[in-house]
Order: structure tokens, then sequence, then C-alpha cells
């Protein structure tokens, strides 16, 4: 290249780099649509709109909610993983995506890899619950009975590589016992069969398990999560009742395409923490047994990246496999 010509490089470099500075500072200049893996009315979905609602009005644009469910979320990963990086097209990584990656399978998106952490929103912590006839009402008394009986007590999940499967393998391995998993499609199904007796135990999300625990019609013996839940507060956690470190709780947060500018993650990552810090969220949060989680691109990358490494543990000693 002549002198002429890199100095006509150069200029036209020095003349786009305002340019695309200037749009970095008008961010967001169209509506932004936030992907969620997951169909309507769940947990994920509706914490999802409700965080959209509070982003809305403080980037002044409109946050539009789709729904992509299919493939525990990757159908949904893979879309926004191919989108222009330019903060208009998000993800909600999931527990569900973290549990993807652990299988090291093929057939999973990395999201370590393919996205940019933005902020965690929330989590619903999971819950340990029995049904009455096994007479078990504290984690040490069902590990006992675990201990009395291998393999002699079942446990429900949502189906195989879901959260609440590979909390009951957890548990197992941290207890020392062995259990009987017992899947099901959706957890729908599955806690009719806990509520019916035909499973023994099973680890449900608190909203899902919470009424059936108000009713007398389950036993809750321990929360997932490191800290006690404000839905049930005087339930213990399983680390407290001997598992030290014990946490699977349903967790979710924004993620953006690799190469999504500084510039504009900042600008996201401070609209999410002003709505989980809104009392308004917090209240519509609590309503549906959500937790509201303040932690930004570090902290909840190192999160992410913790959940994969922990269930890649979990995977491998229980022989599970996702195809």
């Amino acid at each position: 290249m002549n002198t002429r010509h890199a100095g006509i490089v150069v200029a036209a470099a020095m003349a786009l780099a305002p340019l695309a500075a200037t749009a970095q500072d008008a961010f967001p200049s169209r509506p932004i649509k936030i992907t969620v893996g997951f169909p309507a009315g769940s947990s994920t979905d509706v914490a999802t709109r409700v965080i959209a609602n509070s982003l809305a009005d403080t980037l002044g644009q409109s946050v539009v909610v789709e729904n992509k469910p299919g493939a525990s979320s990757d159908i949904a990963a893979r879309q926004v993983a191919g989108s222009p990086p330019d903060g208009y097209a998000l993800f909600v990584v999931t527990i569900a995506n973290a549990i993807n990656t652990s299988s090291k399978s093929t057939s999973f998106i990395d999201v370590t890899r393919s996205f940019s952490p933005v902020a965690m929103m929330g989590n619903v912590p999971n819950v340990l619950v029995a049904h009455p006839s096994l007479k078990v009402k504290t984690v040490p008394e069902l590990i006992a009975a675990a201990k009395a009986k291998p393999g002699g007590i079942t446990f429900a999940s949502s189906g195989n590589g879901t959260s609440p499967h590979l909390a009951g393998e957890l548990f197992a391995s941290m207890a020392g016992v062995q259990l009987l998993h017992i899947p099901y499609r959706g957890s729908s199904p599955a806690v009719a069969d806990l509520l019916g007796g035909q499973v023994a135990i099973m680890f449900g999300p608190a909203s899902t398990v919470l009424p059936h625990i108000q009713a007398g019609k389950l036993e809750a013996l321990g929360v997932a999560s490191p800290a006690r839940t404000a839905t049930l507060p005087t339930v213990p956690t399983i680390a407290e009742a001997g598992l030290k470190g014990f946490d699977s709780s349903v967790w979710f947060g924004l993620a953006a395409p690799v190469g999504t500018p500084e510039a504009v993650t900042r600008k996201l990552v401070e609209a999410v923490k002003a709505a989980v810090n809104a009392t308004q969220v917090k209240a519509q949060f609590q309503a549906q047994g959500i937790e509201p989680v303040d932690a930004g691109p570090a902290q909840f990358g190192r999160y992410i990246g913790t959940e994969v490494d922990k269930y890649a543990k979990v995977m491998q000693a229980a022989g599970v496999k996702l195809d």
C-alpha cells in the first residue's frame, strides 16, 4: 500500500470512529428483544417480563420478550448467539444452559464461550420435599432412612438432566446415599405423583411446591439455596442441615452475544441493576417465589463457570448423559 492509500485508510478510520462511538452512546435507538428458552408462564418467563418492563422505562425503548422453547433452552441460545453483537438481541441464560454446557455434548452450545454475561436477575430456590408417608421431617432423618434402605427411596424430577434431577444426584453424592431417580416429562406430572405417594421425595422450585407445603400435603425438609428463602423462612437450608456448601437453585440472568461493545453492556448492566433493586420489581418477584439477585458481568460470569464445573462433576459421577 502506498503512502497516499495508507493516508486515505487512516482518515477513513478516524472519520468512522466518532460515528461508532455516537451509535454506542445513542444505545438503544430501537426496540430490544430478549429471548427466553422456556414457554410463557414459566418462572423464568414471568421474571424476564417484569425486568423487561423496568428496562423499557429506564432505557426509553420498548423491550420485547420472545419465547422460543425447545432442547432445554438450547434452540433459543443458538438463535441469539448468532445475532449481531449490538445489544438489541439478548438471551436469558439459566441453569439449564449451564447443565447443557456441563454435559460437554456437541449437541448443545457452550454458553461460556458464546455469550458475554450482562447481569444476573434472580433465582427460584429449589426445596427438598417429601410425601408424608415417608415419615421424615428433616434432612438428617431422610439421610438416615436412605442409608437404612439403599436405593429404596425414590426421587422424582421433571426429566433427565434437569435441575431437580441433578439436585437429587448432588444430594445423594454429598450425603453418601443411594436414591432411585424417577424422571417425568415436566414438573406437573412429577408433582402429581409425589402428591399421590407414588414417589417419595423431590427437589422442586419453591414457587411450585409452596402451595402443597402450606396445605400440609408435602413436608418441606430443606431449602437448596445457600441462604434461607423469604418464602419459607422457618425451613433450614440443606447446608445448615449438614451438607455444607449444598446449592441448587433455578437461576437466570441476561447475556449478550460475544463481541457486544462494552459501552452498550454497561448501559444494560446499569438498567438491570436498577430493575432488581426497584421496590415494585421486588414485590412482583416475591409474589412468584422469585428472589432478586444483583450481580454484574464479572460476578455472574464466575457463577456460571462455577455451576458448569459443579454439574459436570455431578453428571460424571452419576453417569448422566444428555443427547
